[in-house]
């Protein structure tokens, strides 16, 4: 992924208005981030335990949107499979995140959702950058490559029931 300015991380939401996109919170170690390893920028609003961003190319255009997410109280042998990497995680590691539909559907209260890591790291666990708490990730059979691009269409395919 291409390195984001906080302008353009704003500029990009489509689930939500100019003025909330204004007022959310970017992260601030952006010049820090591992751009090359990134195939999606995810965060979580420190201010606001139950919302996340994310922010990916799509069509040559960059795409954002606001997510929301009910905090995990599942038990301790409870494990998850994140939607997007396949990484599994124990209790609260992985979270049915929530977004607004874009247009007129968003403005009516209709949403979306997927379970997704917790922390959106998602990248960073396919490339063996972040290890989960378990410890490792199944061993596939596919090459990194193909688990990207099975993740990034996964992240496509949401995306579309956000924007369509």
């Amino acid at each position: 992924m291409r390195t984001l300015t906080e302008r353009d991380i704003r500029g990009s939401f489509v689930n939500c208005s100019k003025g909330e996109a204004k007022r959310l919170a970017v992260p601030r170690d952006l010049d820090e981030r591992p751009w090359d390893d990134l195939d999606f920028l995810g965060w979580r609003d420190p201010g606001a335990p139950d919302r996340s961003y994310l922010v990916t190319e799509e069509g040559g255009r960059l795409v954002g949107v606001a997510l929301r997410f009910q905090p995990a109280q599942r038990g301790f042998f409870h494990r998850s499979m994140c939607s997007l990497c396949l990484t599994t995680h124990p209790r609260g590691g992985v979270s049915l995140m929530t977004a607004r539909k874009a247009g007129p559907a968003g403005r009516e209260g209709n949403s979306v959702g997927l379970y997704m890591c917790t922390d959106l790291a998602c990248s960073l666990y396919l490339r063996g950058k972040k290890v989960p708490e378990t410890g490792a990730r199944f061993e596939e059979s596919l090459t990194l490559e193909e688990q990207i691009a099975r993740t990034t269409g996964n992240l496509s395919a949401f995306l579309a029931k956000i924007t369509g």
